[in-house]
């Protein structure tokens, strides 16, 4: 077993946005797409190291079914923030096309573009039928995809009889994403970076970080492991209104459990009038690493993460209603590691 660095601290690690571009209820995608080219402004400002979004489809309350196009769109309107996708699943696309369209935003915004890669379809299985036509592999030849895919952005490649232009040579970094064993051993015997979705899928979360540690192989790429987990923050001035807020959250992975497609909810004043004990029991368990509360809250919550976890980055979703909530909820946050970096210079 490799040997953890020494006890981590939220000053000495890069803290990442993923954005699911959420569609409110009464507003538009293009009301979301402005909230989110806003959000990332802010971001840039508060010195978040990244803004990824995450490719869903056939979803009323998710608008980041074009990722690429949106990947563009932010990065366009910001100008140091890297931005990336959280990711692009593989099995939805043919790898040379995702090598051409992470070639083209790498060459319009260089040294900016991440490529993260999961193996999930982001949808339902009728959808999954839709986007792909055949269902045969289900995402099993997600190894050998994401070679091909690595192959064409090489620069080894430009001999070949199939060329990826652009995007050969322009050296795009890739991560994989997952919420099982499955993607992390892969992202450790390859050398990648590894993401892992614990915002909505905490139960192997420490198993996948000791199997990516476990399995890590040195390459070009990485030296040692680099382990990246989303999770849930939602900071106010108050516990008493973040919690308000979550509220918003919560409904919408109660939608999930009940098998319905909502957009997203404004906030409502007691969230036991909508859910009964075992609903509430399910979506508490899938939300697990939610940090809710005001700044001391959940810079303890996230601390303890951080123990618990000796993740080497944060990437924090905020799912809330109300744009400027959510604007806020970012701004706290990244207070809080300004200030964890101040207290360790005192």
């Amino acid at each position: 077993m490799r040997n953890i660095k020494k006890q981590k601290n939220l000053a000495d690690i890069p803290i990442s946005v993923l954005d699911l571009v959420p569609i409110l209820e009464g507003k538009t995608a293009a009301d979301s797409f402005r909230n989110s080219l806003d959000l990332a402004q802010h971001a840039e400002k508060f010195g978040y190291t990244r803004y990824w979004l995450a490719e869903h489809h056939n979803m009323p309350g998710i608008a980041s079914s074009a990722t690429s196009i949106l990947i563009g769109f932010i990065a366009g309107g910001t100008s140091t923030i890297r931005v990336g996708s959280g990711g692009i699943m593989l099995p939805n696309h043919a790898p040379l096309v995702i090598a051409e369209q992470f070639g083209t935003l790498a060459s319009l915004y260089p040294n900016r573009i991440d490529l993260g890669l999961g193996r999930a379809p982001g949808t339902d299985q009728l959808t999954a039928m839709a986007l792909r036509r055949d269902l045969r592999n289900a995402g099993n030849d997600f190894p050998e995809n994401v070679a091909e895919l690595r192959t064409y952005l090489s620069a080894e490649n430009s001999a070949a009889a199939v060329r990826a232009v652009p995007g050969e040579g322009l050296n795009i970094p890739v991560w994989l994403l997952g919420s099982s064993t499955f993607g992390a051993q892969m992202a450790g015997i390859l050398g990648l970076p590894y993401a892992f979705a614990s915002h909505f899928a905490p139960t192997y979360l420490q198993a996948a970080l000791q199997v990516y540690r476990d399995s890590f192989i040195p390459s070009e790429t990485l030296q040692e492991p680099y382990a990246m987990a989303c999770v849930n923050a939602i900071a106010a001035d108050t516990d008493e209104e973040a919690h308000h807020l979550a509220t918003s959250l919560y409904a919408s992975f109660l939608n999930v459990i009940r098998g319905k497609s909502k957009m997203l909810q404004p906030p409502v004043a007691d969230i036991n009038e909508i859910w009964d004990a075992s609903e509430a029991y399910s979506v508490h368990q899938m939300l697990r690493y939610s940090f809710i509360g005001d700044p001391a809250t959940v810079k303890e919550k996230m601390q303890t993460f951080l123990n618990d976890t000796q993740v080497d980055e944060l990437m924090i979703s905020s799912h809330i209603y109300d744009h400027t909530a959510r604007v806020r909820s970012y701004e706290l946050v990244a207070a809080l590691q300004q200030e964890k970096k101040a207290e360790l210079v005192n």
